[in-house]
């Protein structure tokens, strides 16, 4: 029996050997096939410029475009394997796609617009005959014999006098709201929302809140449906042990003026501070934060799905932005305050350095 239990192991072992063998041969046989894919169809490209190098100079086809976009997301050494062109030009490519399946899936249905002529014809017999209904208009207009003429419902959405433009806010009124502001600094947060496309065109919205005083990122999630529950949810994460401010500043978002969120800041001692309509200057802490965390972080990626994203935007926030970056509004002092050092000269200085998002970007500490 011992003999039989011995030769068992030693054969599972085997089989387990073969299978890995296999299975790295298969792995490694595949991507030769690609790494070979990717070096042949940039040769194919400078072959045809060689031929047509008395003609203009000629963008790249769509073809060679959508093939690198695949096979960024298939090759893990995809950079080392570009002579073409930079691995900027190929995450933008895929940029470009996303525009253009989001500019497609986006098409406008229902009825057909129609023609400016129309519509000024319609202002115009409505202001020569303000008393006429929508239908009158329509039959006057099909009396004419105007072909595809627009239906009552369509003229009486002519008829209604174009609304003003809305005023840009007063001095005064700015100055009231940067009053507010800068005499709340310590005890106001402010919220907003901001989305990401992935490699597959989803969209992943991420929640930041911020604190004005300090500019520091106070929470922030990732989440492809956001409702009202998801929201409270996070907010109760971003307040432990109440550790709430005193005022809240918001857009006009849907989620952030549902009942069920102004509920839980009610409730919580959280005075909410809508801003005004299309009135971004208003929550500019956030807007400035939103900016930040996409030039420097998501525009340098394609993000794969929420976890990804999530990932490289807790290694930015956390050990960068909130306790490395500097700021402006903070006199070059970070949102955490860093420890103060001895005066040194510049030849005396050492500093170890910590990469932070795989190399983006470096943390610098002093040493003795």
């Amino acid at each position: 029996m011992e003999v039989l239990r011995l030769l068992y192991h030693f054969l599972k072992l085997w089989c387990m050997l073969l299978k890995q063998f296999f299975s790295n041969f298969m792995v490694n046989h595949i991507e030769i096939r690609l790494e070979n894919i990717a070096l042949r169809s940039q040769l194919m490209r400078e072959m045809e410029k060689q031929k047509l190098s008395h003609s203009p100079k000629r963008k790249q086809n769509m073809v060679f475009k959508q093939l690198w976009v695949i096979l960024s997301k298939v090759l893990p050494n995809w950079k080392d394997l570009l002579f073409k062109v930079k691995p900027e030009t190929v995450i933008g490519w895929h940029r470009t796609a996303f525009k253009i399946h989001w500019r497609r899936k986006s098409k406008k249905m229902g009825r057909p617009s129609i023609s400016n002529e129309t519509i000024e014809l319609i202002k115009k017999l409505h202001k020569e005959n303000p008393s006429l209904s929508p239908e009158k208009l329509h039959e006057q207009i099909k009396l004419r014999g105007v072909i595809h003429t627009p239906a009552p419902n369509t003229v009486a959405k002519y008829m209604k006098a174009m609304p003003d433009k809305p005023k840009p806010p007063s001095e005064k009124q700015k100055q009231s709201w940067k009053t507010f502001i800068k005499n709340h600094l310590s005890v106001t947060w402010a919220v907003d929302f901001f989305t990401i496309p992935t490699f597959n065109f989803n969209i992943l919205h991420v929640l930041v809140i911020v604190h004005h005083k300090t500019r520091r990122i106070v929470h922030f999630n990732v989440t492809t449906n956001p409702d009202a529950e998801w929201v409270v949810q996070q907010f109760r994460y971003a307040t432990p042990y109440g550790e709430v401010p005193k005022y809240l500043i918001h857009d006009n978002d849907p989620l952030f003026r549902s009942n069920k969120f102004q509920r839980f800041l009610k409730i919580s001692g959280i005075q909410s501070k809508r801003t005004a309509y299309k009135s971004p200057w208003q929550n500019a802490y956030t807007e400035r934060a939103i900016g930040t965390l996409k030039r420097e972080c998501t525009d340098h990626i394609i993000p794969f799905n929420e976890r990804h994203i999530h990932d490289l935007l807790h290694d930015y926030i956390l050990n960068y932005y909130n306790s490395n970056r500097t700021h402006q509004g903070l006199d070059g002092q970070t949102p955490i305050p860093t420890p103060t050092h001895l005066p040194v000269n510049v030849e005396d200085i050492k500093l170890k350095a910590t990469p932070v998002m795989n190399g983006l970007y470096h943390t610098y500490k002093r040493i003795a």
